[in-house]
């Protein structure tokens, strides 16, 4: 414990600096300094001086480039590759249990997998902000991709509904939870001009996350079965990473420690709204992540094969999804991006009403992946920005997705509940308007925001 330094040692230290101070200028002004004896020669010598104190070297703010800075946006794009992307491929496993080849239950009950999932990836993190502000980065890696790979291996022996629910839904999700928030927490540490567009191209490893695994599955499950199927989908979630265990490293680790919970929040009427209307666009948004796979096929618009095909057209549609719109948002403001795309993103939803072939469904599945790209990568930009205390920015994040995480469980499964499980009478109808009514919603409270912020002026900037 340090001990303060009583004020007439500072004064005669402050008054004993300005003497050497006045000395070194008068000697500048004549001729240069000579040594006469050994000890003065030292004092002379300036590879012998000591530091500057510690308080006087200046803070260096984030590189914002330089080959370290970029590497972290490498591994996070692997993080986001196997938190996210696992998430996106949801929609092939949801058709495949329908099939009822491994087990058989109905459509409300089988969204719970991935609702589970989704809504532990957003909850863990909250929970994992404390834990990464105390230095434990690299724990937090290590025991992601366990929980991750040790999911993917105890789902290959399931054969029950509840042996899925548990492997796929809470291992795999509680192991996505200790590596999201990490990887875009991160990214402040070395970026501050490109923010947006930095956290845009790691999310887009979300989006190949979801282009990948889905076609691997559906190539493997008629050549190895559904066992060998899932294991080599987890052999290659812990190659991928490994990437960010070996390259990511925490730059700087904040003074104090965040807490769980900052109850400020809740006082916070602009970040709370926004909060509100991030959950509500979930909800619509995890119906369409869920059933547009399976709505081909039950319907007839699309063979099996191109079924399975529409989830990774839909993730490549967000890969620029995830991208564009967060380099925009630097030039415009996220929240003059979010509020746009997220009402384009209902009309899709609702557009779904209206498809009756395989060209229609391809169709809308790629505006849908481009325009629901913004509910992933926007979002942690704007919670910085409604946040006045920076210190609190990982608190606020963690709260935030923990909140919205809510509307994961009540979009696949509501929407699982309204479609029924009579195969012969299947209520698509009240689905897509259960689900392009929300975002819609979503859209008029980010309209809400933006006016509570000032309208045109707001967050023009990242």
């Amino acid at each position: 414990m340090a001990l303060d330094q009583p004020d007439w040692a500072s004064e005669k230290h402050s008054n004993n600096n300005e003497s050497i101070k006045n000395n070194d200028e008068e000697k500048e002004l004549s001729a240069p300094a000579t040594a006469s004896t050994p000890a003065e020669a030292e004092k002379l010598d300036p590879e012998k001086q000591p530091p500057p104190p510690a308080a006087t070297i200046p803070q260096e703010g984030p590189p914002n480039g330089g080959t370290m800075a970029w590497l972290q946006v490498l591994g996070s794009w692997m993080l986001f590759f196997n938190t996210w992307g696992t998430l996106n491929t949801f929609g092939v496993y949801q058709t495949y249990y329908e099939s009822g080849q491994l087990y058989t239950a109905s459509s409300s009950d089988i969204s719970w997998i991935g609702a589970v999932q989704a809504f532990l990836v957003l909850l863990v993190g909250a929970f994992v902000g404390p834990v990464y502000d105390r230095g434990w980065f690299r724990s937090l890696l290590l025991a992601g991709t366990f929980m991750i790979v040790f999911g993917h291996m105890m789902l290959s022996l399931c054969h029950e509904f509840w042996q899925c629910l548990l492997a796929q839904g809470f291992v795999i999700g509680i192991g996505g939870g200790c590596l999201f928030v990490p990887s875009v927490a991160i990214m402040p540490t070395y970026f501050t001009s490109k923010l947006g567009l930095v956290i845009g191209i790691a999310a887009s490893g979300s989006s190949m996350g979801g282009i990948i695994y889905p076609i691997m599955f559906y190539r493997l499950i008629d050549e190895v079965g559904f066992g060998w199927s899932v294991r080599i989908l987890g052999f290659t979630a812990l190659a991928t990473l490994l990437v960010p265990i070996a390259v990511m490293k925490m730059r700087v680790k904040p003074a104090k420690p965040r807490s769980l919970i900052d109850w400020s929040a809740f006082t916070d009427v602009p970040y709370m709204t926004f909060t509100f209307g991030c959950l509500i666009g979930f909800i619509g948004l995890y119906v369409g992540f869920f059933y547009i796979s399976y709505y081909g096929q039950a319907t007839g618009y699309t063979d099996a094969s191109l079924s399975f095909y529409l989830v990774p057209i839909l993730n490549a549609g967000s890969v620029f999804g995830r991208t564009l719109p967060n380099w925009l948002a630097d030039k415009v403001g996220p929240a003059n991006v979010i509020m746009p795309g997220s009402m384009v993103v209902g009309v899709v939803l609702l557009c779904f009403l209206a498809v009756h072939n395989a060209a229609g469904m391809i169709v809308e599945s790629l505006f849908y992946g481009f325009f629901s790209g913004i509910f992933i990568a926007l979002p942690p930009v704007i919670f910085v920005q409604l946040t006045k205390d920076k210190s609190k920015v990982g608190t606020r994040i963690g709260m935030g997705f923990a909140i919205i995480g809510l509307g994961v469980l009540a979009g696949g499964p509501g929407a699982g509940g309204i479609i029924g499980s009579d195969s012969n009478n299947l209520h698509w109808t009240g689905a897509w308007i259960y689900g392009g009514v929300c975002v819609l919603a979503a859209s008029v409270v980010f309209a809400v925001v933006r006016v509570m912020k000032g309208g045109t002026k707001l967050m023009v900037k990242s």
